[in-house]
């Protein structure tokens, strides 16, 4: 295992003056500080120093952004046609394309992914994403129906949209996630109140001036920082927003869903996943071992579809065990902006002592740690890729998501598709799986039992702006991506008209 704590290139100016300049919240068309006049520290995980400080709103300024919001969509957004709204939001694509070396800048730094996933994986999806989105501003439609009752009638129904959104981004994936709720907001005519992570802010404040570039009117877009506990809480709460969409923790999840429950606004929620990773005695070993390892460790295992809990047939487990920890133990660790890094740190300190202590509870419960185990060096936020085998389902390594770069693995010695499916359906989530084999009708016959939103054959962690998104019980309500978000921001509208 390389460790390069030391190899950060210097910022280029440009980024370096935006990150060092003051900040401020986007709220109508203006730049503003907290109310309160507070602010909160954005913190580098690779060294753990601060490098920049942003507006903690509050409460005061949820209620400047829902005012703003609420004018824009009572005022010019809705009087936009459809086109209009697709040319803006192609518009925004062009310029996040334009802007990618400074938003994957942005996004390293402060969340320490590689610069590599952010420069060429989530800076280019983010734009696809709202180039996916323009081209459904022209086509969510409604339709007609064939009326049964007795006399002549004329009846269709409307998509409208569902009036101001309030969206609370998570710190892992902070502008894929963006765009995953705000372009479908867009295409759909919603006004949205946005609230990035505490931990990585400057990535959706730089965005925000690409929203105003882009010739959005004021208030259509609407950025606030500050915590949970304190915008994220008024905003799940606020009786003038109409619906809240949420990707984080189930926990969070459950607050923000009785916080709902004022106004009755509508909710959806991407949450928690404790993915199974699943290697059946066909597989191709090679293949497997690349894939499981990338399943365990991309993004640093901070992904809520990270395969955690691998499920490796007897016949092949010490194979697939011993290339899943030496490739473990080959990758490269530094900070994000280092081009040569392949494991970044882990978001905040906070983060590491969970997942280090979900691990010491593992050895302690008699797991063995086959490679990693501990955090690495002494200087920011790494912890040793980590493969765990001979776990048991009680352990909490198997309950609990560690949300860090940690696989857990356990053998399984038969073909018994419907016990291969109850062990992986034992969790309380239900948000993504992988299945590795070359037997086409076992794939099939496993996929169709696990209880998932996602199932992976021979890949995992593939996403397409296509492809729906969501999770069974706790993973959440509703499916993000694909023609599928467009419900989410929508209303059904039925008129019915008798005819003279």
């Amino acid at each position: 295992m390389t460790i390069r704590f030391d190899a950060v290139p210097p910022l280029d100016p440009k980024v370096a003056a935006f990150v060092g300049g003051s900040h401020a919240m986007l709220v109508g068309n203006a730049w503003l500080p907290a109310a309160s006049g507070k602010t909160l520290d954005v913190v580098d995980p690779s060294n753990g120093r601060i490098i920049a400080a942003v507006p903690a709103g509050d409460s005061a300024d949820v209620d400047l952004a829902v005012q703003a919001a609420r004018k824009a969509i009572d005022g010019p957004w809705s009087k936009m046609v459809p086109a209009e709204r697709a040319r803006l939001i192609w518009k925004l694509a062009d310029l996040i394309d334009a802007n990618v070396d400074m938003l994957a800048t942005l996004n390293s730094y402060e969340s320490g992914k590689p610069i590599g996933d952010s420069r060429n994986g989530e800076v280019p999806f983010t734009a696809e994403t709202f180039r996916y989105y323009a081209g459904w501003a022209t086509k969510i439609n409604g339709e007609t129906m064939t009326i049964n009752a007795p006399g002549d009638w004329h009846a269709y129904t409307r998509r409208e949209p569902v009036g101001v959104v309030g969206q609370i981004i998570p710190w892992n994936f902070p502008l894929s996630m963006l765009a995953w709720k705000v372009a479908p907001a867009l295409a759909a005519g919603c006004t949205i109140v946005l609230k990035p992570a505490e931990q990585t802010p400057l990535g959706a404040l730089y965005f925000g001036k690409l929203v105003q570039d882009a010739g959005f009117p004021e208030g259509v877009v609407n950025i606030l920082t500050g915590f949970g506990e304190t915008v994220g809480a008024a905003m799940s709460a606020h009786p003038n927003i109409d619906k809240v969409a949420f990707t984080g923790s189930t926990e969070v999840g459950r607050l923000i869903a009785r916080a709902a429950t004022g106004n009755l606004k509508k909710v959806s929620l991407e949450l928690g996943g404790k993915a199974p990773t699943i290697v059946l005695g066909d597989a191709d070993i090679d293949m497997a071992v690349a894939g499981a390892s990338s399943a365990a460790f991309f993004n640093a295992g901070q992904s809520c579809g990270a395969g955690t809990r691998f499920f490796v047939h007897k016949k092949i487990y010490d194979k697939v065990m011993s290339g899943i920890a030496e490739r473990a133990e080959k990758l490269k660790l530094g900070a994000g902006l280092d081009p040569a890094t392949e494991l970044g740190p882990v978001v905040s300190q906070q983060q590491m002592e969970r997942i280090t202590r979900l691990i010491s509870e593992g050895r302690s419960d008699g797991a063995e740690i086959v490679t990693g185990g501990a955090r690495a060096g002494h200087v920011g936020y790494f912890v040793k890729p980590t493969v765990i085998s001979r776990t048991r389902p009680d352990m909490s390594v198997i309950r609990e998501e560690i949300f860090g770069p940690v696989a857990c693995a356990m053998p399984f010695d038969d073909d018994d598709l419907d016990k291969l499916a109850k062990d992986a359906n034992d969790t309380e989530y239900g948000l993504a799986a992988s299945i590795w084999t070359n037997n086409l009708g076992a794939a099939h016959r496993l996929a169709a039992k696990i209880k998932s939103g996602t199932v992976w054959v021979n890949c995992h962690n593939f996403n397409d702006v296509t492809m729906p998104f969501g999770g069974f019980k706790q993973s959440g309500w509703g499916r993000e991506l694909g023609e599928q978000a467009l419900q989410l921001y929508t209303e059904t509208k039925t008129v019915a008209i008798r005819l003279p």
